[in-house]
């Protein structure tokens, strides 16, 4: 199976973002760093890292915040602070800044009066659907129904491109899985490409179809999910005086973990893993993140319809 790390340009579709040696630097150090990639349009796709990898620098970058030290970055081809990317993208932030002593009627109705392609149908339905009253005030409101309302806001500008920094760790189960059916179908039906940050790496499982996953400052892994899973395997085996099969050095070795006499790698295979002394299957998707997510060391994987030939960045 081929490792796809250099060399392709990528299929020619729209890219929604796209990051060309990218980097953010602060007082103490590198938060992000040599960051390129694109992310096609129409795609939801997941963003994992530990804490303090970059995540939110990169969003922040996407949706004109910050500024990056290095490198450059295009939403739909043009420039973050550009009207044209402005008026094409949503930022909803953990904090889900809202006036608190607003009312949610008149929440929606600012939203409506900054933007012109404000859906007002689509934000109340959203609001509706969590019983949410509209002379509520802000301030008012539990986490979960705010988190609705932010969610309104952001869905009725229309956006083609929504950034989402986990606006959800903070809500219960059920309500979470509400309101991700709820961004689902609204993503769906309008083509909308998210990119979502998010520690609940169980839940990606069924909701992306694309993923970025960001260590150390730097990307280490981004593509298709069915792409990306594919292209490793997970070989359990037995070994032997503490030692594991030599037949894994053929192997490109992102992890291995032990277990009494078991081990268990993660490889990205250079030939067939059929045959060894291990029993070989797919990773499913949290198995893939926890492994790059536990060995940032570990080479970087950037799959063809990520890639794109990065910028030159200064020392």
């Amino acid at each position: 199976m081929t490792s796809y790390e250099t060399g392709y340009g990528g299929p020619a579709d729209t890219s929604a973002i796209e990051a060309r040696g990218v980097g953010r630097k602060y007082r103490r150090g590198w938060a992000l760093r040599d960051c390129s990639f694109r992310l096609p349009a129409g795609r939801i796709c997941g963003l994992v890292g530990p804490n303090g990898a970059g995540k939110t620098t990169l969003m922040a970058i996407a949706a004109n915040l910050l500024e990056p030290t290095t490198g450059t970055l295009r939403v739909f081809g043009a420039a973050p602070e550009s009207a044209e990317a402005t008026r094409r993208t949503a930022f909803l932030a953990q904090e889900k800044p809202l006036f608190r002593r607003f009312t949610v009627a008149e929440t929606l109705r600012m939203g409506r009066e900054l933007n012109p392609g404000w859906d007002q149908r689509a934000a109340e339905d959203i609001v509706r659907a969590g019983n949410v009253p509209f002379d509520a005030k802000i301030g008012t409101l539990s986490g979960g129904q705010r988190t609705r309302v932010a969610f309104a806001v952001s869905f009725g500008k229309r956006p083609d491109l929504l950034l989402l920094d986990e606006p959800m760790s903070d809500l219960d189960p059920l309500v979470r899985h509400e309101l991700m059916g709820t961004l689902l179908a609204e993503a769906a039906e309008r083509g909308t490409t998210v990119l979502m940050s998010t520690h609940m790496l169980a839940e990606l499982e069924n909701t992306c179809d694309y993923l970025l996953v960001i260590a150390g400052g730097g990307l280490r892994l981004a593509g298709e999910v069915d792409e990306l899973r594919t292209s490793h395997a997970v070989l359990t085996g037995v070994h032997s005086d503490g030692r594991t099969p030599p037949e894994l050095a053929y192997h490109t070795v992102v992890e291995t973990r032990t277990s009494g006499r078991q081990f268990t790698s993660l490889v990205r295979p250079d030939g067939p893993v059929t045959g060894g002394p291990w029993e070989a299957s797919t990773p499913n998707l949290e198995e893939l993140l926890l492994a790059y997510l536990r060995t940032p060391e570990a080479p970087p994987l950037i799959s063809p319809s990520s890639y794109v030939a990065p910028q030159a960045v200064a020392a």
